[in-house]
């Protein structure tokens, strides 16, 4: 969905259900969004063939449409990184760039469209963190999703108070961006209060406890362990392929 400056806004991911990674262990998918991060150290003749084996990838697990959204909202940042990167420093660290940030979002859509803030939280603990922090980290997943809402009702009211007028046409685009800044600086900060509140809700009830859990624990299947082993082989490859 754009917004009136024609900037694309972000959505609230859903959860793919009919993707096979939907059903693997959260730990299995950790492995391989931190795989694929190390990805990013590669220069670009590997990086492009990396990119293209992941692509490859997703498709599998039915998640292209949702990366290349993600991709998608990226758009003016992207763009404006290659255009500096290309005048400034060279046209091979524009297309570098470029790539990375693209990998990073195609990483994100892959766990978050398929992981629960349960599950999220779950994986963490087994990784010793500390429920409390791993709650916490759930709760404020759970919080992002209402970026968008919170932006829209910013804009609106700044809309009934008449001190916001979106300037159109390419010319206005340093006007564009500052609005744009100006309504997601907000926008970010009334969510993050939003994740605070949830997250000191459910510690008065108790819910920070780590004997009270309303989940089964993590058990990981012949297809978590092929997926784990996988990520450790593509890791151990990009460790060395640099």
């Amino acid at each position: 969905m754009m917004n009136p400056n024609g900037f694309g806004m972000t959505h609230t991911i859903t959860l793919a259900e009919s993707s096979p990674l939907r059903r693997a262990d959260p730990r299995a998918k950790l492995a391989i969004s931190l795989c694929a991060s190390l990805a990013v150290m590669l220069p670009l003749e590997k990086l492009l063939v990396f990119s293209a084996i992941y692509i490859i990838f997703i498709a599998w697990a039915r998640l292209l449409p949702e990366a290349a959204r993600q991709v998608w909202k990226l758009k003016w940042i992207l763009g404006v990184l290659f255009l500096v990167d290309w005048l400034v420093v060279s046209p091979e660290l524009a297309v570098v760039v470029t790539l990375r940030l693209a990998l990073m979002a195609g990483v994100f859509a892959m766990f978050f469209s398929t992981t629960t803030p349960s599950e999220l939280c779950r994986a963490l603990v087994w990784m010793r963190v500390p429920y409390r922090y791993a709650f916490s980290i759930g709760m404020s997943f759970q919080a992002v999703s209402h970026i968008d809402a919170e932006w829209r009702s910013v804009l609106e009211a700044q809309r009934a108070r008449g001190a916001f007028e979106a300037p159109r046409g390419w010319r206005y685009l340093p006007e564009q961006v500052r609005n744009l800044v100006c309504l997601t600086v907000p926008a970010v900060v009334l969510t993050a209060r939003r994740a605070w509140s949830m997250t000191e809700a459910a510690y008065a009830r108790g819910f920070e406890s780590p004997r009270r859990r309303a989940y089964h624990e993590l058990s990981m299947g012949a297809f978590d362990y092929a997926i784990m082993a996988g990520a450790l082989l593509v890791a151990a490859a990009l460790m060395t392929w640099r």
